[in-house]
């Protein structure tokens, strides 16, 4: 039987159920051998399934260009709807390897349809260096775990799936599939440069190994998945206790991880992190998430940053925010009365006639929004003035939302923040009708507002 009729097998097995995929497509041997087998499917047997192929072009080769070209005729060819997505990498926080992957599954979460499943082309030898780099960084089994076959994603039109069919299926079985169906594919020259951690172990450190031992990268992926049962055991038995101390809007008591050992407690916080589908930090960052943030002094505001996210104190909780770019000092007009998207993905501001207690605008006035409060106001229910912080603390908002509640001014007025309170200037009389501000947020957006 032909490598190629096997994997295509394998692959078809995997995606039963499903019917609309979005494939990520690099024009590697990976994912070209995942696409066109999905292309024979498709074309063979399941003449309904429903696939685009997705290219992110990071701009880090002066062959990008040549690439994307290249992945848009097979897409052409194979008459499968190609998508380019263009996407600015910033390797400051965290090195361009990291930066690139981020930057690329943000794409996938933007272009994922509703019902539609992500599918990647990683294989046997990607998982072997996946754990292997786990190792170096000194991670638990959660870490060691490596890569799921199949795992909950997040995209912005709601959760779906990963789906990695390959996993199993070594390289050398990829690139026999390449010569029996005679496909072209793209070669990355970056893939020899060894400063990266991940060239270095497929180009140094993986032959060695598998020349002494030829199943070493089966053995490796046995071993993660070891680990993996091992974690979902855990998360079996830790889930009546973690429902107990998570706060229905996200928050993790902290009162109550006091009264655990140690490897318990960061057994829970770990989890309580991958209910944010964020990457599971090292043994030294949950340290610091305990130490310098949960048992940090009453009245400290510590952060820990977990990439593009932090986690925060309040109310004897930890919670993790999503971090975004300061917006203090800036304006931006509303073309009131239309719906306002507000910036760094706060969500969508809606006018509601009739249904609140804020006046409209007079026609001389310009609508526009703010954030960051500042100084001394008074605001409706309140008899007298107070300072914008005591105000906050006062309605119970959390400092980091602070700076993320819209504020709405007519010319130099402050009238609302939206949500929260208005003020005297604001307040509609009693012989005309009112309006409301409807905030839809982001759902990371939502709590302690």
């Amino acid at each position: 039987m032909q490598q190629s009729n096997i994997i295509i097998e394998r692959i078809r097995n995997k995606i039963q159920g499903f019917e609309q995929l979005l494939v990520g497509f690099s024009g590697g041997i990976d994912s070209t051998v995942l696409l066109h087998a999905l292309y024979q499917i498709k074309n063979s047997t399941n003449p309904l399934l429903q696939i685009r192929a997705i290219h992110v072009h990071h701009g880090l080769n002066q062959k990008a260009n040549v690439w994307e070209q290249h992945c848009a005729q097979l897409c052409s060819q194979w008459d499968i709807p190609f998508i380019c997505r263009h996407v600015i990498v910033d390797p400051s926080q965290k090195g361009i390897e990291a930066a690139a992957r981020d930057a690329r599954y943000q794409a996938y979460r933007e272009e994922l349809g509703n019902n539609e499943l992500l599918v990647t082309a990683q294989h046997l030898d990607d998982q072997a260096e996946t754990f292997m780099l786990a190792l170096k960084r000194g991670s638990g089994p959660a870490g060691l775990s490596s890569m799921p076959e199949l795992s909950p994603f997040m995209a912005l039109n709601g959760a779906t799936w990963l789906l990695r069919p390959l996993l199993s299926t070594p390289r050398a079985e990829l690139e026999t599939y390449m010569q029996e169906n005679q496909l072209t594919w793209v070669e990355d020259d970056s893939n020899q440069d060894d400063r990266y951690d991940r060239n270095f172990l497929r180009l140094h450190i993986m032959p060695a190994l598998v020349e002494r031992w030829p199943h070493f990268s089966n053995a490796v992926a046995r071993s993660a998945a070891l680990c993996a049962e091992q974690e979902s055991l855990l998360d079996e038995l830790l889930k009546e206790t973690l429902d107990e101390i998570v706060d229905y809007r996200g928050g993790l008591f902290i009162d109550d991880l006091r009264n655990y050992s140690s490897a318990k407690r960061n057994a829970l916080i770990r989890r309580w992190i991958g209910l944010h589908q964020l990457p599971m930090p090292p043994f030294n960052q949950l340290e610091r998430i305990w130490q310098e943030v949960a048992l940090a002094r009453a009245d400290a505001e510590p952060i820990c940053r977990l990439g593009e996210y932090e986690v925060r104190r309040y109310q004897e909780a930890l919670w993790i925010i999503k971090r975004i770019n300061s917006l203090s000092n800036q304006k931006f007009v509303w073309q009131y009365p239309e719906p306002f998207q507000l910036p760094e993905s706060l969500g969508i501001l809606y006018v509601m006639d009739g249904q609140g207690q804020i006046r409209p605008p007079q026609l001389d006035e310009a609508v526009t929004v703010r954030f960051g409060l500042k100084g001394t106001l008074n605001i409706v229910g309140r008899h007298r003035s107070r300072s914008s912080k005591k105000i906050w603390q006062e309605l119970g908002v959390a400092p980091w939302m602070r700076e993320r509640v819209p504020l709405i001014y007519y010319n130099e007025q402050l009238i609302t923040a939206v949500g929260c309170f208005i003020t005297p200037e604001g307040l509609v009389d009693e012989t005309s009708f009112g309006m409301a501000i409807d905030w839809q947020q982001v759902s990371e957006f939502k709590a302690l507002v």
